[in-house]
Order: structure tokens, then sequence, then C-alpha cells
């Protein structure tokens, strides 16, 4: 998608325009370039008067758009004013819909109200106008409403809905895949990337010339033949590590608590009980689940066609993790676009040439910072004959014989998944890491990476586990 989309033509469709960030840049630039002497902070604020976002909490640290210059001093066409009404105002619908949210060109869905608070935040924290309650208003308050709304095993499940597209070329309706709680994936995303953006913001000596620049640099990322070994540090790509550099557990306990104080206190509210444990216990949960797990795409999210017939369930812990690579394809992909027609491409062959009922990896690793979905944590694979019931399959994409992966996505594959396999209780922490050639006569996958991964710590050149270290 050319985030350059001509919009005083193509916004009078407004109804049936996608809902891709791509779009929602293009219209920043179209109002960039009708207000050529507006700064990027008066942007932001414009685009927060379009919205509604007005709440008492956001003017207790931004002020009320009233006091500010309104949206209404913009000059834009109408079409694009109704398209950024809708495409920010937050909300989920009786029919499990999710509205005020985009598709990345990452493959990830981003809410885009906490995104632009935080950027406002970020933008008023620099000039010193007042305190900018950054983490309150992209991600700290509502991550404590949901803690204190979801309860034991509830917590685990309910925080971080994700959801499905109708389409992910022109995206449209995003369709949540279980019932919603209040803090959604793509919330996480957008308040993630606006506390990264907006401490970013606060921290520089001079700001952008241009919000749209910024939000093409880090949306817009495009990485080399060598993945995100050479990629710029502040994408989105990478929110999940520079989240965690940002912000340490116990940092994100105080301010979830000090979100929910400023929160009751407007609201003239009393809690009835401490909310320390639980808020201790949420920040144990979300950190586990959103910064020590690497992203993973979901089989929706990269358009996988239905598993053909019932899948096995896995008995968990497994102990074993078999590694391969694809070989077909054989160039490793490095965006989004690329890997999601990876996945879907050995889908067809699985399924249609082999007569398998659907993708046999458990997991496949891109060159673009991503895990993808194959059959996940609970359907037992079809990637190491003889063993699939003891094991996850996880490949990389490409051919691996001579050359090895970028050692972001060894990383991915050697410590993230893993651990994140290890910590929810899906894979044993004395599990055993294999080739697929140890298994069954092949050459998966390949000698550079088989070379590669006998260095890693849970490598064992024996399929016995008796004679393993």
């Amino acid at each position: 998608l050319d985030s350059s989309c001509g919009f005083g033509r193509v916004f009078r469709l407004t109804a049936a325009f996608p809902r891709h960030m791509s779009y929602f840049i293009g219209a920043v630039e179209h109002i960039e370039a009708r207000n050529p002497n507006l700064k990027p902070l008066d942007v932001v604020k414009g685009l927060r008067e379009i919205s509604g976002l007005d709440d008492m909490f956001t003017q207790h640290y931004l002020g009320r758009i009233s006091d500010r210059r309104s949206g209404a001093a913009l000059l834009l066409d109408s079409e694009v004013s109704q398209f950024l009404g809708d495409v920010i105002q937050h909300r989920v619908t009786d029919r499990g819909e999710e509205e005020g949210v985009v598709l990345a060109h990452d493959g990830t869905t981003v809410a885009l109200a906490p995104l632009l608070l935080g950027l406002e935040a970020g933008l008023l924290g620099k000039s010193g106008a007042r305190s900018s309650g950054l983490h309150a208003l992209t991600l700290t308050q509502m991550l404590g409403r949901a803690f204190l709304g979801l309860r034991g095993p509830a917590l685990t499940r309910g925080l971080g809905t994700k959801g499905c597209w109708n389409n992910l070329v022109s995206p449209k309706v995003f369709t949540l895949s279980r019932t919603p709680s209040f803090m959604t994936d793509a919330l996480i995303n957008g308040g993630m990337d606006g506390t990264i953006l907006g401490n970013e913001l606060s921290g520089t000596t001079e700001h952008p010339l241009k919000l749209s620049s910024l939000l093409t640099g880090y949306y817009r990322y495009h990485a080399g033949p060598e993945g995100l070994n050479t990629a710029a540090p502040l994408i989105s790509v990478l929110r999940r590590d520079n989240f965690k550099a940002l912000v340490s557990p116990s940092v994100l306990q105080e301010q979830v608590l000090d979100s929910l104080r400023v929160y009751w206190t407007l609201r003239g509210d009393v809690p009835v009980e401490d909310p320390a444990p639980v808020v201790k216990q949420g920040v144990e949960i979300f950190m586990q689940t959103h910064t020590a797990c690497p992203t993973i795409i979901s089989r929706c999210e990269w358009g996988a066609a239905p598993y053909r017939g019932t899948p096995t369930q896995l008995t968990l812990p497994l102990s074993y993790m078999y590694i391969h690579h694809t070989y077909e394809p054989g160039e490793p992909c490095v965006s989004f676009e690329q890997c999601a027609a990876a996945m879907r491409s050995m889908q067809r062959y699985h399924q249609e040439s082999n007569g398998w009922d659907d993708i046999g990896y458990s997991f496949v690793a891109g060159s673009d910072g991503y895990i993808y979905e194959g059959r996940g944590w609970y359907w037992q694979g079809a990637h190491t004959g003889g063993y699939n019931s003891k094991g996850y399959g996880v490949a990389i994409i490409g051919d691996f014989t001579v050359r090895l992966p970028s050692q972001h996505t060894l990383n991915l594959v050697k410590d993230e998944l893993p651990a994140c396999a290890v910590s929810g209780g899906r894979l044993v922490p004395t599990y055993i890491v294999h080739g697929h050639r140890q298994m069954v006569a092949t050459e998966c996958p390949g000698n550079a990476l088989y070379e590669e991964i006998g260095t890693w710590p849970h490598f064992c050149v024996s399929e016995h586990r008796i004679k393993c270290p």
C-alpha cells in the first residue's frame, strides 16, 4: 500500500475505505499539505478534537480541547474529517467487532487513540506545558481497569484479545476472536507504540518537521536482505523489545496504581479493596505475555485456510523442539506481506500436494521479526515423522544449506519462543532441541543451520533423551 493515496479524490468513499495504517498516514499527510504552517503538536491536537478524545481523564493531563487550537481550525475536506473520526474512535460492538483500529504494515493491528494520546503527551512533555501523563494516557489506566475486571484464570485468558480482518488487502472489519475483553491486543499495541514514540518525542532536542514522517519511519520500515540485523531501532516490529527497555515490572506496577488513583479521584470513587495485589499479578501476566513472549502472528492474521478435519490435541508440556528450514520458499521473507504469502503457499502445498490436514509446522519464523502460528501450541503437527506428538516443529523460512538466517531470527527460535513455551507450561524446562535430520532421513534443516543449532544450550546430538546432558 502506498501512503500517498490521493485523499482529496479517494475519501468520497469513506464507508468502504480500508482501515490500514498507510491510509491513516495518508490522511495526516493531507492535513499537513492543506495546513503547511502547523507544527506536529497542532496536528495531533486537531486529530484529538476530530475524534472526540476529551474525557475527564484525558483532560486532566492534556487539557480540554476547547482550551486549545481546535480541529475546526484545520483546513481539510469533510470526507477526510469523517474518515478520521471513524478510524480513531475506539469501541467494541455487540457483534464483537473492534472499531478504531487499523492494520499496520507489519501485520499487527493497532488502536489509534492511545497512539495519538502518547504522541501529544510526548510533545507536551517536551514543551513543559504540563505533566504529560504519558504512561497513564497510553496504557496503564486501561491496564489497571482490565486487571481489576479480570480475576484469576480469566486474567490470563482475557488480556490481549486478538482478532481477524475480513480481508488483508482491503481491511474494513476487524472481528475479535473470542469474548471481547476490556484490553484488546490492538489497544496494547497502540498503547505500547504511543509510549515508545511519546517517550522519544519528549527526550529529543528537536521535534520532527512532520507527524507523517515520524509515523512513516516507525510503521513502514522496509527490511533489507539481512532482515532486522541492520534495522533502525525505532520501528513497530521491535515494539515489545523497546517497551520492555523503557518500563520494568516494578515501574509499570506503580504507574498502573497511580493511574487508577487519578481515575478514581476524577470519578469520585473509592476502591472497596486494596488494588495492589491484583495489579501486581496483572503486571506479571502482562509482562510475560506481551514482553517476554515474541509476537506471534495468528492463523487468521496471515490468512490461513481452515484445518481439514479434526485436529489431534497435544498432551502438554512437550519435551522436544525440532528445527527445520522450509527449503522452499528458499529466500528468507523480510516483510509481513512476503511472510504471510509464504505461509499460505506452504499451507496449500501441504494440504493439496501432500494431502495433509493443514500446514505441517507448529510455528514458522520469518526474517521480518515475527513468529507465525502454524498448528500452534495445542494441535499435533505433521513435521517430524514418528515424533509429532512429542515436540513442536519450528521452521525458519528459507534454504539454509550454505547460509544462516539473520541473528534476530535465530534469537527468536533459540531463545524467545522456547522461553515463552516453558513459562506458559507448554514445554518442559529441560526440553531438548533436535534438527529434523536427527529424527528422519533428510538434509533438513540444512548444513549451515544444523551446525548453528549444534551450539545451542538445549541441543542434543542423540535422539535418545537418556544420552543427552
